[in-house]
C-alpha cells in the first residue's frame, strides 16, 4: 500500500495509550487498531482532527504517502 500510517509511532512519542486516544476520538479500540495497522480504506476528517488534537500533531505526522515500486505516476496515466 502506498499510504503508510505512523499512528503507533505518534502514540509512543506522546506517551498516549490507545485506549485513551480511542476514548477521546469516540471510536472503539478495535477500530483504532485497524487504523494503526493500515487495514482501513479511509478516515473521516473529523476523526483525523480529533486524533491530531489529542496527539498535538499534524496529519502528515500520522499519514505518509510512499510510491509503490513499479507503480506509474498519475500524471503518466493522463489523469491530471
Amino acid at each position: 500500500m502506498a499510504i503508510v500510517i505512523h499512528l503507533d509511532v505518534m502514540l509512543a512519542r506522546r506517551k498516549v495509550k490507545s485506549r485513551e486516544l480511542a476514548a477521546h476520538v469516540g471510536i472503539t479500540e478495535q477500530n483504532l487498531s485497524l487504523l494503526k495497522s493500515g487495514k482501513v480504506k479511509g478516515i473521516r476528517f473529523g476523526t483525523l482532527e480529533k486524533i491530531c488534537e489529542k496527539l498535538n500533531c499534524q496529519p502528515g505526522d500520522i499519514i505518509e504517502w510512499t510510491p509503490e515500486p513499479g507503480g506509474a505516476a498519475i500524471e503518466d496515466e493522463g489523469l491530471l
